[in-house]
């Protein structure tokens, strides 16, 4: 036990002088962009870094079948007799659809 603490120690003593300081430097810090009743609000990333899907492709319940398992969950859309199911697993990484349905256009988001 003895031998792990001292691996350890030496460890936390010299890891440091095998980086560089440049990874650390490239780093940017958060922008703070608002204070809300004290707590500082801070801007993670640029407008638009996350691309919104603008024009939606849909499939037919069967070619979904063929690609989703049949617990994935999705959003679903019935206006005007018109439906839409959106893959949340899409919208994790897109979080809005800009679409349209019985001619409202609307934003689906998450």
């Amino acid at each position: 036990m003895k031998k792990f603490g001292v691996i350890v120690l030496v460890l936390f003593i010299f890891f440091p002088l095998f980086q560089t300081n440049a990874a650390f430097a490239q780093r940017k810090r958060a922008k703070v962009v608002a204070v809300v009743d004290g707590d500082s609000v801070y801007q993670v990333l640029p407008p638009d870094a996350i691309p919104a899907i603008r024009k939606p492709v849909y499939v037919t319940g069967k070619e979904a079948s063929a690609q989703m398992s049949a617990k994935e969950p999705v959003m679903g859309l019935l206006y005007k007799g018109e439906s839409r199911a959106y893959s949340l697993w899409q919208l994790d990484a897109h979080e809005i659809v800009n679409d349209t349905i019985g001619g409202v256009p609307l934003a689906v988001t998450w």
